[in-house]
């Protein structure tokens, strides 16, 4: 079957949502959108891990909740009279099929989080065939990635460019050999920038944990059997560079090499060596979008990494109709920092995105419910974008491009 036929074969297919044992479990009662589960993880995780999945840049979140405001501000006009039923959701990305036009996004240490979070990530994003991006700092390697979501797996990565970028070129190689389908090249961390409530909370580097995180984690009992499980969290894709040291000297290691952004001419570089899908994340400016374009990049994800860099970055939405205005269909333009609900799905496609990837939402779900998160996640998004699509009169997810908007944080270049 080649993948014109399984594309048409998925597009006429349900997307899978939540199964019937979560209804009878009351999981859908207890949890009936993301915002539960963010009020539930801090009630299940140890308080450094709801910490470190919550927070951002500055002291008061400022750039989050920039993302946030700026989501809810767009109002997407509905036409009736055009459906009435769940539309189907299913997409296609760099010519692969896929479930539902959103995906996980690339997550700095989700394992904090929960232990094991990549795998249940991984898992839950391949079940439902949804794109699923390991990270460079992700707890499990790009190997084991692809064995747990082969149909689904791309790959971040962060700049190391010591050597003459020798550890990059490698976990290229390594990505290339294990059949990652979308390299991502994090362009939106030029400097290193603090998280106030990780460091109060003790996420620090080294990690020292004192007597009030040990006891809670002991009071955390879904958190420390996973941990037992799953082992203690680790930067899996750069041990072996390290020497396969401790996990604080791992992280020393990570910290000393992971530097700054790509330049324009180390992405030529990158270009010229993955032959498959590239992706450059972080583009926020028109004129960095023309640039990507012009070196043959495949695909823009506009983001300001979720808020967690610099608060005073604009919201990723407000950036997307001029980034997309630019690129005039000429590469695949994602979105990600902010997204929370099928609805802002809806709004990052209706703006021109071809598909918006979730982070905190995804943690939120492991600080909830641990393994069974992701999942659960994935169902929500799922059954309110359809939700949302159908309202305004969308009968597939192309169809929201032609939804009158009113957007009134769009920025202007």
């Amino acid at each position: 079957m080649d993948d014109r036929t399984r594309a048409s074969e998925l597009i006429a297919a349900p997307m899978p949502t939540r199964t019937g044992l979560e209804r009878k479990t009351g999981l859908f009662r207890r949890f009936p959108t993301i915002a539960h589960l963010r009020r539930h993880a801090p009630r299940h995780a140890p308080r450094f891990a709801f910490e470190y999945m919550d927070g951002g840049a500055g002291g008061e979140d400022a750039g989050i909740r920039r993302n946030w405001a700026a989501l809810d501000a767009v109002e997407l006009v509905p036409r009736y009279g055009v459906t009435t039923e769940l539309p189907p959701i299913a997409v296609e990305l760099f010519g692969r099929p896929y479930a539902a036009p959103f995906g996980v996004a690339p997550m700095g240490g989700p394992s904090i989080v929960w232990p094991g979070a990549d795998q249940y990530l991984a898992a839950a994003a391949q079940a439902a065939r949804v794109p699923y991006v390991l990270g460079t700092v992700g707890g499990i390697p790009i190997e084991t990635a692809a064995q747990i979501a082969p149909d689904v797996l791309w790959f971040q990565l962060y700049r190391l460019a010591r050597n003459d970028h020798a550890i990059g070129f490698d976990l290229v190689r390594r990505a290339d050999a294990a059949g990652v389908h979308v390299l991502m090249l994090t362009l939106d961390v030029p400097v290193r920038t603090t998280r106030a409530r990780e460091v109060a909370a003790g996420v620090t580097t080294p990690f020292r944990p004192d007597l009030a995180m040990y006891w809670d984690i002991a009071t955390s009992p879904g958190w420390f059997a996973a941990m037992l499980r799953n082992g203690i969290p680790r930067f899996a894709n750069l041990r072996a560079y390290a020497g396969g040291g401790s996990l604080a000297e791992v992280a020393e290691f990570a910290r000393r090499e992971v530097k700054g952004a790509f330049t324009w001419e180390e992405v030529a570089r990158y270009r010229d060596r993955w032959k498959r899908p590239l992706v450059l994340k972080g583009i926020l400016h028109p004129d960095d979008a023309a640039t990507a374009l012009s070196l043959g990049v495949d695909g823009l994800v506009v983001s300001n990494h979720g808020g967690r860099q610099v608060e005073a970055l604009p919201a990723a939405i407000d950036a997307l109709p001029a980034v997309v205005e630019k690129v005039a269909g000429r590469a695949t333009v994602l979105m990600d920092s902010g997204i929370r609900s099928g609805a802002d799905v809806a709004r990052a496609l209706a703006l021109g995105a071809q598909a918006a990837f979730a982070g905190k939402a995804f943690l939120w779900g492991l600080g909830a419910l641990g393994g069974h998160g992701p999942a659960h996640v994935i169902g929500l998004l799922a059954e309110e974008t359809q939700a949302a699509l159908g309202q305004i009169g969308a009968r597939r997810p192309a169809d929201a491009r032609g939804i009158v908007a009113r957007h009134p944080g769009a920025l202007r270049f």
